[in-house]
């Protein structure tokens, strides 16, 4: 069953292009020139119950506009969008229940209250009985570890324990469906671990579909088995991160540590050399030509080590935006 489908989606805005100087601008007040940013250009896509999608791409690839079209927060241009069996801008009652965006750089809660004041207005509207309430605010505030602190004004809390008391309050009513928006943006390293573990076991648990918006490529390696990428409002790619490797990545990466200095001299001829680092080498290879490689390595060097990789998937999704392969 599909929570969301997604069918020629656009979402098209008209920018007033400014002039500098006086008379442009007196001018400006009789005339005016516009120019259309086409933000999202006809994507399509569909996400099954349950699932956890990446979704990816540069800044103003078109990514936030999604996520506001398919929450209601804005009306696309053209094109067919329903989440839940609900169109989004319509903002239904039922439908604004069953949902939640997060987004990393924006706040819900009021910044000299406690949070938890914030977590009695969302049980208001979304009209929770006080016994689910308490249940769910005991459950999300235990796993995420921050039952003493809901009682402090937000503005003395840390960056990580805001993102937090955020997700509470997105949570608050165990929404079907979830759109994170750079969730883990600006968190330090065993925050973001903790915040992608949450995130993870929430899904599972409650089989929240679940669409993830994030610049940080360990979330997504770590959350989604399928990754939609999109850039400059249209859609590149729709599937597993196994075959976005396999379909954009034509080389290996060989780690060589060798018991002397690395032999760059040998090293030349059997690829580009990636670094040179004492006894260390790394070697970037055709993936046709990486098990002769390998083999070369062996056979003629006293090799202590040896490792065969795939590229950093920073690297591939870079690459992709720029219509390369790696």
């Amino acid at each position: 069953m599909n929570t969301i489908k997604v069918t020629g989606l656009k979402k098209y805005f008209r920018v007033y292009k400014r002039k500098e100087g006086l008379i442009p601008t007196i001018n400006s007040l009789f005339h005016r020139k516009y120019s259309e940013v086409k933000a999202v250009d006809g994507i399509s896509f569909s996400i099954r119950e349950g699932e956890l999608v990446g979704f990816i791409g540069p800044n103003g690839a078109g990514k936030t506009t999604t996520l506001k079209c398919l929450s209601g927060l804005l009306y696309h241009s053209s094109g067919i969008v329903e989440v839940l069996g609900y169109i989004p801008f319509e903002r239904k009652a039922d439908f604004l229940k069953k949902i939640s965006l997060v987004m990393g750089q924006k706040n819900q809660l009021w910044w000299d209250l406690p949070a938890v004041e914030s977590f009695r207005l969302n049980k208001e509207i979304y009209e929770l009985s006080e016994d689910v309430y308490r249940k769910n605010l005991d459950e999300l505030t235990g796993l995420l570890d921050v039952g003493s602190l809901i009682n402090q004004p937000v503005r003395q809390l840390s960056l990580g324990q805001r993102m937090k008391m955020e997700l509470i309050a997105a949570l608050i009513h165990h929404p079907k469906v979830l759109f994170l928006d750079e969730p883990t943006i600006g968190l330090d390293i065993v925050m973001q671990k903790k915040m992608r573990d949450f995130i993870g076991n929430y899904n599972k648990k409650y089989k929240a579909t679940i669409l993830l918006t994030s610049h940080y490529m360990a979330d997504v390696k770590e959350l989604c088995r399928r990754v939609i990428i999109i850039n400059k409002g249209k859609l590149i790619y729709d599937g597993s991160l196994e075959s976005l490797s396999q379909k954009y990545s034509f080389h290996k990466i060989i780690t060589v540590h060798f018991y002397s200095d690395a032999p760059e001299n040998k090293l030349k001829n059997l690829g580009e050399i990636k670094l040179i680092e004492g006894s260390k080498a790394v070697l970037k290879v055709d993936k046709e030509k990486a098990k002769n490689v390998t083999v070369q390595l062996l056979e003629k060097n006293k090799v202590r080590d040896l490792t065969v990789e795939e590229p950093e998937l920073e690297d591939i999704i870079s690459f992709v935006f720029e219509g390369k392969s790696v």
